[in-house]
């Protein structure tokens, strides 16, 4: 491997779509795929070892999922560049991941050569954004527009998605290492702001904002 050579890992749980990725990646002449995980929490565990340039990271995967890994990894190493390549194509989910500290949000519907680009990009600590998703963006900053699910904590945020996504309380607390009781003031807290009375109004609120698909 030469000296310029971008060492890659990725962090998705369908190894189908890894394979694809890899022999993508690694037909380019300065980029190699050095290691490969398919959750967030064994890209938490494995970061350290392997310390690669940049980290392309899905956002859906079981357990704590691509956004607490980003949080987690980034406490450890303030440094790690990363790049998200996932199949949420909004503008919430990418605020959010750039909020979090991720350097790049990418939809896997985009071109390979896009690929390849975001990740020469966020090695060089370049923000990348998707051009359709900084679109939404900008529309979105000029025209003043605010979601009330903006109006929620990252935790909040986190939790919001996984009740939406059918997961019990006591379940969420063992993946966030929070109590249940935690849990319960966060999610009484996220029907207030969302004027949401139970999980089936959370989940209709999440797919009326492109959080969940129908």
């Amino acid at each position: 491997m030469n000296a310029g050579t971008i060492k890659v890992m990725l962090a998705d749980d369908h190894a189908v779509v890894r394979m694809g990725f890899r022999v993508l990646l690694d037909t380019s002449p300065d980029i190699r795929v050095v290691a490969e995980v398919d959750s967030g929490e064994e890209a938490v565990r494995r970061y350290p070892e392997v310390q690669p340039d940049v980290l392309v990271l899905d956002l859906s995967m079981p357990g704590i999922g691509g956004l607490e890994a980003i949080s987690r990894i980034l406490a450890r190493d303030a440094q790690a560049r990363i790049l998200v390549l996932t199949a949420h194509e909004d503008a919430m989910h990418a605020k959010r991941v750039l909020k979090a500290g991720a350097l790049g949000y990418l939809s896997k519907r985009g071109a390979a050569e896009e690929l390849l680009q975001a990740i020469r990009q966020v090695h060089q600590r370049r923000t990348f954004l998707e051009a359709a998703i900084a679109q939404q963006l900008a529309v979105q900053q000029l025209s003043g527009e605010r979601s009330p699910v903006d109006m929620l904590s990252e935790k909040e945020f986190k939790v919001f998605l996984a009740l939406a996504k059918g997961q019990s309380v006591a379940d969420i607390a063992q993946v966030m290492s929070l109590s249940p009781r935690t849990i319960g003031t966060h999610l009484y807290n996220i029907k207030q702001k969302l004027g949401a009375s139970n999980s089936a109004e959370l989940a209709i609120v999440a797919m009326r904002h492109g959080l969940l698909e129908p």
